[in-house]
Parts: structure tokens; sequence; C-alpha cells
């Protein structure tokens, strides 16, 4: 048995072998909590329900009698608490439609007040999706990340982060949500939620001088990819010119490799050192175009 406490919400849970055993060990702990709260406290068995949580395909029974205060509890198949819905199966499926239709919902109402010519500009639209609405659908992003490797569950919540791309872009219906999150600058809601928990993960138990992981900066604040060390190797030669590319980025960093031969004989090697923060498309692109300025 685990007892997790919060303010005034308790959750009790019990594991067990079979239903049975989860029923008799449930309704011998309960006694004790009430026997404990005598002239202390009162456990309301009216606010009180109990859920039957297994994954299990035989066929069994799956009605479980739980007594609070000498009275039955009410049996349910989705219970809220601190704010995430869980479900009998940890499907996270009826958090997920809870999410996605409330804030379709705040989506819509702020529709009436973001039209294509007057109303909300796409800045502040922006803004309140950033500071309200993406926390919102993030909340507890680390116990249900798994949900959203369904498709299904996944789709629910780039609906409403398209919606909302919709109103920031004043693009058209048939926009892409993939473009639509390029012209707003939005991360896809699937890769934000991944990052938030891989950043939990990571900062779990620590302080925050101890995580050594990129953090968010202003645009205004990073280095030019042009900004670059630059390395040059040279044999000077003359005739046909065969130049090849590359760019990577590993944990050792960014770079960008170029190799000119002439007639078979390696001719210049150019090596280029860029900013962590750049990506790897950015280091082949810088390739290519220093390699262009050495023909």
């Amino acid at each position: 048995m685990k007892a997790v406490a919060f303010a005034d919400d308790l959750v009790i849970m019990i594991k067990a072998k079979s239903i049975r055993e989860a029923e008799n060990i449930a309704n011998v702990e309960l006694s004790k909590i009430s026997a404990w709260a005598v002239n202390k406290i009162r456990f309301s068995e009216h606010k009180s329900k109990v859920m039957l949580m297994t994954r299990r395909k035989r066929k069994e029974r799956k009605e479980i009698e739980i007594y609070l205060n000498n009275k039955p509890l009410i049996q349910v198949h989705s219970m809220k608490y601190l704010g995430i819905v869980f479900d009998s199966k940890l499907t996270f499926r009826e958090h997920i439609n809870y999410m996605a239709e409330k804030w379709t919902k705040l989506i819509f109402a702020l529709s009436k007040s973001a039209k294509l010519n007057w109303g909300l500009k796409h800045a502040a639209l922006k803004t309140i999706y950033t500071g309200g609405i993406l926390p919102l659908l993030l909340y507890g992003a680390p116990v249900w990340r798994k949900a959203i490797d369904k498709a299904s569950y996944k789709s629910k919540l780039v609906r409403v982060q398209r919606l909302i791309n919709i109103k920031i872009a004043k693009a058209y219906r048939t926009v892409s949500n993939d473009a639509l999150c390029i012209l707003t600058g939005l991360t896809p809601i699937a890769i934000k939620i991944q990052a938030t928990s891989k950043f939990y993960q990571l900062t779990k138990g620590k302080r925050r001088e101890e995580v050594l992981v990129d953090r968010d900066m202003g645009v205004k604040y990073w280095h030019h990819p042009a900004d670059t060390n630059f390395l040059a190797e040279s044999n000077e030669a003359a005739g046909l010119i065969q130049i090849f590319t590359d760019g990577s980025k590993s944990e050792q960093g960014v770079g960008a490799g170029i190799a000119i031969f002439r007639f078979g004989n390696l001719f210049k090697r150019l090596q280029y050192r860029l900013n962590k923060r750049c990506t790897n498309n950015q280091a082949e692109q810088l390739a290519i175009l220093r390699a262009l300025k050495y023909t």
C-alpha cells in the first residue's frame, strides 16, 4: 500500500495479485484510517471514490466493494487527481480528451476577438498561447507523455495547436500544421511535450546550477552561424576540381568540413567550428557556401 497526500486530497494505492485481495486490503486499511480519524477529522464518503486499475483482458469480476464510514464508495472508471485525469487502464485518454475539449473552447472564444483585419494581433495571441494555454497543455507531461505515442491521442493535441496557429498566422485552414508552426515560430506540441518530459527527468532532484542542459535564449543572444573558427590547409595545384562538403553535430560541438580535389589530389581542406546552438543543417549549408567561395 502507498498513500499520497497533497493538502486535503488523499490517494491510497493498493497493489495485489487478485481483485479480491485488493478489495480486502483496501477495506482493512480504510477501517484503520476511519478509526484514527475519530474525534479528529472526518473523511467524506460522498466525495471519495474507488477505481480498479487493471489491464487484464481475461473475463473476471470488475466490481469492487470498498467501504468508508460503513458506507460503500462509488466505483468509477476515471478519476481526476491534482489536475490529471487517470483512467482504469492508465491510457490517459480521458485526460487528453479533457484538455483538448477545454482549450478548444477557449481558442474559439479568443477567435471572436481575433479577426483578419481587426481585434487581437498575432503577437498578443502568441503571448496568450505561450503564457497561458501551453503551460496548461504541458501540465503533468512527464506522467502522461507516452500516451502521445498513439497517433489518435497525439492528433487531438495537434488539432488544438493548429487552431491557435491559424489565428496567430491569420492563415487559411488548408495550410498544414507543420507550415503553420514555421510561420508562427512555435514548436510542434508533440516535440514540446517530449522536451518537457525529458527536462523533468534530467532535473529531478537536482539544483538548477547542477543541470547542464541547453536553456531557451533570445534570438538576439545567438551567435551568427557565419561567426566561426576557421582552419585551412592547402596544396597549390591546378586542374579539374572536385568538392566534398559535410556538416555534423555531436556532444563535442557543431562543425563543417570541406575537401577540394584537383585531378584526384587533395588541393585544399577547410574546417569550421560553429556555435553549439547551431543545427546540423546550418553546418552543412555553411560548408556549401564556403566551398563556393573557393571555386
